[in-house]
């Protein structure tokens, strides 16, 4: 056996028949309340969700229905290997399974033949300048400088 029953405007509990106050509002829409204090309550204008007994205030605080609302399981991203602009993704993959032996005697290499350069570079330029043209010693900008003309104390 089903028995019809109504929530109640301010508490959203169930009202049996038999119970609780209907009230009809100016605009002629029916109003029902479980309990005189509900319907105190209502004409007081206090609001359902600042008041702690209330099904609005629970909703609001997430108390109790735990059981009801399980979580969803996040799925884990997929790591997509994708070509950079100086690399095709075959050399990316060949320079993952490298190993780092191989790695390093190649880097050592880059790094002899950049210093070649360098010295290669320097021999030029010391030949065409000036050697110790206008190089001035830079002093530290919290240093104090003796002022011309100016007496020591």
């Amino acid at each position: 056996m089903v028995i019809a029953t109504e929530l109640c405007a301010l508490s959203e509990y169930r009202i049996y028949p038999g119970n609780g106050k209907l009230f009809i509002r100016r605009d002629g829409k029916p109003i029902m309340f479980g309990s005189s204090k509900a319907f105190s309550l209502t004409m007081q204008r206090k609001k359902p969700a600042k008041l702690v007994w209330t099904q609005a205030w629970r909703r609001l605080n997430k108390k109790g229905a735990t059981d009801a609302v399980i979580k969803k399981r996040a799925r884990r991203t997929n790591k997509v290997a994708r070509a950079v602009v100086g690399l095709s993704l075959d050399d990316i993959r060949k320079r993952a399974t490298q190993k780092s032996e191989v790695r390093s005697a190649q880097r050592d290499a880059a790094l002899k033949e950049v210093k070649a350069r360098k010295t290669a570079n320097k021999s030029k330029s010391g030949k065409k300048s000036v050697q110790g043209g206008g190089q001035v010693n830079k002093v530290p900008k919290n240093v104090k400088r003796a002022q011309k003309g100016a007496s020591q104390r």
